[in-house]
């Protein structure tokens, strides 16, 4: 035993720990699918061991249904688009002018007629960056305009052709198979990304891509990284209506990302992405496959999200309705990690390389920051070059974080859960900030010294997931008008045991995050 390093010791405790908790985890969910399948709105007849599935979440239950026609549109577009870019040689203009037809095509087909929408406030923000790009005001006439689409588009629900006149009444009839207005917030994205990206261009480009390559592995080897494309600023003549159109419209990124910015899309016109070899892309897909067959298995045997669709959760004990919250956490991540991955795997054939919009698993973060920076990570590096930067970068974090923040809840959706998951989100961020920034002055020199420090770090990031599960909480499964029976249940006698292992488990999550962060640096 004395040889035995006690950080060995402490890695077997958590393991066993963790292995009893999702043990127990496991068996209380199947439990409560069982006791309430008969209450449960959304679940249908399911393909694997009988039982049913859980397809109460309608974004999930839409790209699911949709895959097959999804898979052969991306199947077609890519023996089409390939086919003509490496067979003709075709770059810049030619292969804007073919991605952006069969892009069109693809639009028309998800939402008809209302594909004149999306051209004209296109065509409109095109003409506002060109008239205003030379001006310091421009960014914010931008910035205005989008954000005055977003508002509108929201509030008039895609709007009806019949408000512009009844002459045009009759194209009510041809709005496609998917609400245009959904898919245009990341247009919006698109538009805004190549306004500044324009201006800054005309403006000057600081980006020292000599210092870059000193400490990026990827230019360093020869190739280019995502990162040095999206900072260099393009030559004038590359901010092209095609292009532009091409970009706004490109049919692998459309419906939901990754966020690619447009200094980025556009270089890959001229030069397709060799960061990922064709074998490495296969194995992203059989990946792919892997993880779906997961997802499967979950919505098959643990129906989280129909608890939250069934508004159940008064009925469960404190830590039945954590059990459920950390399902809907961990579907939630997954439903998304498969969305994400998907379009981007369309999007790397293609020969555009776009950041991964799930780089860590959910479980593999104990701080804010890291979190966010895994959660649609395309989305953050997006507000960190757009929003963040320009409002003064970490000199004003602690007010920053708040535009930030409430931008991302709007841009979601007009919703009042939405906001107030923002703002809580902020409001726990700030001490977080606050501590890192007077740790960070602070080095324990001494074994004792860092070994408080690391408990204390461990308790602080236990306190981090606890308020992250308030926030999501209230965003997703509560919501505002629920926060007062959630409390009045959470802080009864009889729920401080189920409190106390929550927070003990979180606690032993964030030291075994610690053991591999280790790992990783030896």
């Amino acid at each position: 035993m004395g040889g035995v390093p006690w950080r060995r010791l402490e890695l077997a405790a958590l393991c066993a720990y963790a292995v009893v908790f999702y043990s127990v985890m496991a068996q209380r969910s199947l439990r409560l699918a069982r006791d309430y399948s008969g209450k449960l709105y959304g679940l249908r007849a399911g393909s694997i061991a009988g039982r049913l599935n859980d397809s109460s979440d309608g974004q999930w239950r839409n790209f699911r249904g949709n895959l097959p026609v999804l898979t052969v549109v991306m199947a077609a577009f890519l023996i089409v688009a390939n086919g003509l870019r490496y067979g003709c040689g075709l770059k810049g203009t030619g292969a804007s002018l073919i991605w952006l037809i069969l892009s069109l095509i693809y639009l028309c087909y998800l939402h008809g007629a209302c594909v004149g929408f999306i051209l004209v406030i296109a065509g409109v923000n095109y003409a506002i960056v060109k008239l205003f790009a030379r001006y310091k005001y421009c960014t914010g006439i931008i910035w205005s305009f989008n954000l005055a689409m977003l508002t509108l588009n929201r509030v008039y629900e895609g709007y009806s052709f019949s408000l512009f006149g009844q002459q045009l009444a009759f194209l009510d009839n041809y709005r496609g198979t998917f609400r245009w207005h959904i898919c245009f917030n990341f247009v919006v994205l698109r538009m805004i990304s190549f306004g500044c990206d324009y201006c800054w261009t005309l403006s000057s480009s600081h980006f020292d891509h000599k210092k870059h390559m000193q400490k990026c592995e990827v230019c360093y080897s020869g190739k280019t990284c995502y990162y040095a494309l999206q900072e260099k600023g393009l030559s004038v003549d590359k901010y092209t209506f095609l292009t532009y159109l091409c970009y706004l419209t490109y049919a692998p990124l459309y419906i939901a990302g990754p966020v690619v910015s447009y200094n980025a899309f556009a270089a890959q016109l001229d030069v397709p992405q060799k960061n990922y070899s064709v074998g490495q892309i296969c194995c992203y897909g059989v990946r792919w496959i892997l993880n779906f067959l997961l997802i499967e298995v979950m919505t098959h045997f643990f129906h989280y999200n129909a608890f939250v669709a069934s508004r159940l959760w008064r009925q469960l004990t404190p830590f039945e309705i954590f059990i459920i919250s950390y399902g809907v956490l961990i579907f939630m991540w997954l439903k998304f990690f498969l969305i994400w991955r998907y379009f981007r795997f369309w999007s790397l054939v293609g020969g555009v390389e776009t950041p991964e919009n799930m780089p860590r698993c959910i479980n593999n973060c104990h701080d804010l920051e890291s979190f966010w920076k895994s959660w649609h990570a395309s989305f953050n590096r997006w507000l960190v070059r757009y929003v963040y930067i320009p409002l003064g970068g970490s000199k004003r974090k602690l007010l920053s974080i708040w535009v930030v923040f409430t931008f991302v809840a709007v841009w979601h959706d007009l919703e009042w859960k939405l906001l107030s998951w923002a703002w809580l989100t902020c409001l726990f961020f700030v001490p977080e900030i606050v501590i890192k920034s007077f740790s960070n002055n602070i080095q324990a020199k001494s074994t004792l010294g860092r070994f408080i420090h690391r408990e204390l770090s461990a308790i602080g990031g236990a306190v981090t997931v606890s308020s992250l599960m308030v926030a999501n909480l209230v965003g997703y499964v509560v919501g505002p008008s629920g926060i007062k029976a959630l409390m009045s249940q959470m802080l009864q006698k009889d729920a401080l045991p189920a409190l106390g292992i929550i927070f003990t488990t979180f606690y032993v999550a964030v030291k075994l995050m610690f053991h591999i962060r280790d790992a990783r640096k030896t």
